[in-house]
């Protein structure tokens, strides 16, 4: 499984992209092939394969690196082969003179990597005079230009619904662990069920970095993007991400409470129902954000968690325990207070 991958991802990149890339790729060398006359447009359709990617943004990132790439390669190529000759010693020499320029600009790893490439291709194809080189560089740059075209005119990607699904994925899990904690609030756990609820608790934090990433890629997609829908999606999901980061982190604050302080008769305190209900109404309250986006009800239902709990003095055994759910509780009230009230 690590041998494999190391080469294989999760899942598979849209077919889209794969068609893209063929139509980009063959675009390239067909037009270099009739616009340059010379060897085989091979740096055209290496850059168009290339400058293809899942966004308009990285396509143009991908472009400008190739270019600068190229250019600085051939360019190096060319006079130490003006200079020294073809021979095989001195392929070598300008593949390392790239690498040592470009680590000298400070240049990308991928840029560094496209000056060898080029250096080494230029002088082992055979091409030392000055005409070549240019070629070569106005190649590359008409293959860039077709994979951008291509990139944004077939249907420019856009990752918004798998950003949505982290983000009610999350949202679902912190209501479902509200609901879990308030259940074992209320009855007798053994000491196997709370390491379980915890363990599930802490589940939340990896789903939260998905949400994040999910979010991240969904807006480098539309960066750049010449369509304009699911920005204000994506701008609602940011927000309701922001919200309810500090309530996963409170949520595992809560379990990790109950699991180190708990005993059994936790359950006989009067005021843990109170607690248990209000965890409940505040699991309703973190559910109405997925639904003010997917049903109108959101509209019209109220949040369930109004108003902080009032209560009286717990024993002395379990003062600790209460007194820390108490507390996230009020954090967690007030941030879907905020919200309701930032809700028009």
């Amino acid at each position: 499984m690590r041998l494999t991958s190391a080469f294989r991802a999760p899942r598979r990149i849209p077919l889209l992209q794969v068609v893209k890339s063929a139509i980009a790729t063959a675009a390239a060398w067909l037009v270099a092939g009739w616009l340059i006359q010379g060897p085989p447009p091979v740096f055209a359709a290496i850059a168009a394969l290339l400058v293809v990617q899942p966004s308009v943004n990285q396509s143009l990132t991908k472009a400008l690196e190739r270019s600068v790439g190229v250019i600085a390669g051939v360019a190096i190529a060319s006079i130490i082969g003006i200079l020294l000759g073809g021979s095989t010693w001195v392929i070598l020499l300008a593949m390392v003179a790239g690498l040592a320029v470009a680590w000298a600009l400070k240049m990308t790893a991928g840029t560094a990597n496209q000056v060898a490439i080029s250096a080494l291709l230029v002088l082992a194809l055979g091409g030392t005079s000055p005409e070549y080189a240019v070629d070569r560089v106005l190649e590359t740059l008409l293959g860039a230009v077709i994979g951008i075209v291509i990139n944004v005119s077939l249907v420019p990607p856009l990752a918004l619904d798998p950003a949505r699904r982290a983000v009610d994925a999350l949202l679902q899990e912190v209501a479902e662990s509200l609901e879990r904690l308030a259940r074992a609030l209320e009855h007798p756990r053994s000491r196997a069920e709370v390491e379980e609820l915890l363990l599930e608790a802490r589940l939340m934090r990896p789903m939260r970095d998905k949400a994040e990433t999910a979010l991240a890629d969904a807006t480098e997609s539309l960066t750049l993007s010449p369509r304009r829908a699911g920005r204000s999606e994506l701008a609602e999901a940011h927000e309701q991400l922001a919200r309810l980061s500090p309530i996963v982190t409170q949520v595992i604050g809560m379990t990790r409470a109950f699991a180190d302080h708990y005993d059994p008769s936790i359950s006989a305190e009067p005021v843990v129902r109170d607690i248990a209900t209000q965890l409940r109404r505040a699991a309703h309250d973190v559910r109405l954000l997925v639904r003010s986006v997917t049903d109108d009800r959101a509209d019209t239902e109220p949040p369930a968690l109004t108003a902080p709990l009032s209560i009286t003095a717990p024993t002395s055994e379990h003062w600790m325990l209460i007194g820390s759910l108490l507390e996230d509780l009020r954090r967690i009230h007030e941030t879907l207070s905020a919200d309701a009230e930032a809700t028009p």
